[in-house]
């Protein structure tokens, strides 16, 4: 019976077949052990991130920063002078303004003496100059 063509057909194509699945399988079985290594790295990676996490809410949080350390005026009469006034307008101010309120003549020596001492007073933190002239202190 085996000597049939047509039994010699379906041994032909049932060798075929077994070869095909078989290089299926192959691949499959290739396919299946690149997944599991991914799959492993990818499990890997998530327990790093789980272990991260734990960590940062396991570090206490900071302790409050002390308040900066108030800028300090030179220590002259002129500057607690200049201060004084600030506190009495609450406004910003120019150097002739100064000048006025503190009873200064409006000499160029005056205006420029106490527009150097508000540029100080500026570089110390003690004062703010929003815009070039106008000097005011800043908002505690």
């Amino acid at each position: 019976m085996s000597d049939t063509p047509q039994v010699k057909d379906v041994l032909a194509y049932i060798e075929a077949r077994e070869r095909e699945l078989g290089e299926q399988a192959g691949r499959l079985r290739s396919s299946i052990e690149d997944l599991t290594a991914r799959l492993g790295e990818l499990d890997a990676e998530t327990e790093n991130l789980r272990i991260t996490r734990k960590t940062l809410l396991s570090i206490p949080a900071p302790a409050p920063a002390d308040d900066p350390p108030r800028a300090e005026a030179p220590d002259h009469p002129a500057y607690r002078q200049i201060l004084a006034v600030f506190a009495d307008t609450g406004r910003s101010m120019r150097a002739r303004d100064l000048c006025e309120a503190l009873d200064l003549p409006l000499l160029p020596k005056n205006t420029e003496g106490i527009r150097s001492k508000l540029k100080r007073l500026v570089t110390r933190g003690v004062l703010t100059e929003p815009e070039p002239g106008l000097f005011i202190q800043p908002r505690p």
